[in-house]
């Protein structure tokens, strides 16, 4: 089990990247939708299916009156038609204004995301595009900045095209030094790349620094569906690549996971930071 953060410096296809990863994990999955901007997917892919009294936009509310704990499962949402909870969805806010009354929500929302993964489920947060408050530090106000800090993996989104790499410069750099002064460690940054160009992996290792943990397939059929609804024919190659981009991801976490975790401690540094 892990809990992923998936981000982007500019708009890369997170949410199409943190949906496949979601439906192809080979454990329980939760997707949470802690994209400032908005949540899409209820409305996109499960096509306005559920009740919009439930989300992410009702959780600040709850943690107001002390009863998130009781009511996190009830805002969950089936992400597969057979309702067995194997998938599941955190959907986002419903409009970007809602950002703001989340900021004193996010830090014992992870605490409780940490509880999903220890039941047994992959936890995917699709925090969006990024936002600052310095060069070196991200908003603690308008973004959901406690998510990445206590995350296993932070998995940035990158297109493998010339003007993707550029946009995503700066926000590897800001998230290394984030991650570093107020998260697990640097090393728990990487790049989850999908392949629209042809630069290679390795130059984009070598150019960041920092590992490529997954490739997804550049397949715009199966990105239509997970981004306007689920009952389409679509060829698979994406949810084939996420799929394979699972082991990779759960053995990186599982070593940073040992590497970390506090002598004599079952739990992993994270869920007690």
């Amino acid at each position: 089990m892990a809990v992923l953060a998936l981000c982007s410096g500019k708009s890369s296809g997170v949410t199409t990247s943190a949906l496949a990863l979601a439906l192809s994990s080979p454990k329980p999955s939760l997707l949470v939708e802690a994209d400032p901007a908005r949540g899409t997917i209820r409305d996109g892919y499960l096509g306005s299916e559920g009740s919009a009294a439930v989300g992410m936009h009702r959780l600040a509310a709850a943690d107001r009156q002390g009863t998130l704990a009781l009511e996190l499962e009830h805002h969950f949402v089936s992400l597969s038609q057979e309702h067995n909870g194997q998938r599941l969805l955190l959907p986002g806010l419903t409009d970007p204004s809602q950002a703001p009354s989340m900021a004193r929500t996010w830090d014992p929302l992870a605490t409780l995301l940490g509880v999903m993964d220890q039941d047994g489920y992959d936890v995917i947060i699709d925090a969006g595009r990024i936002a600052c408050e310095s060069e070196t530090r991200l908003s603690n106000t308008n973004y959901p900045a406690p998510l990445l800090r206590r995350a296993d993996a932070v998995l940035l989104v990158v297109r493998n095209t010339p003007a993707s790499v550029t946009s995503a410069a700066p926000a590897v750099r800001i998230l290394r030094e984030e991650l570093t002064h107020n998260g697990t460690g640097a090393d728990a940054l990487a790049l989850l790349v999908i392949e629209e160009g042809s630069l290679p992996s390795s130059y984009l290792q070598q150019l960041f620094q920092v590992p490529v943990i997954g490739m997804l397939a550049w397949d715009p059929d199966t990105a239509d569906v997970l981004t306007h609804g689920q009952y389409k024919k679509t060829a698979r190659s994406l949810l084939r690549s996420a799929r394979t981009a699972h082991g990779t991801i759960n053995e990186t976490v599982t070593r940073r996971r040992v590497r970390l975790q506090p002598a004599g401690t079952p739990e992993a540094a994270w869920r007690t930071s």
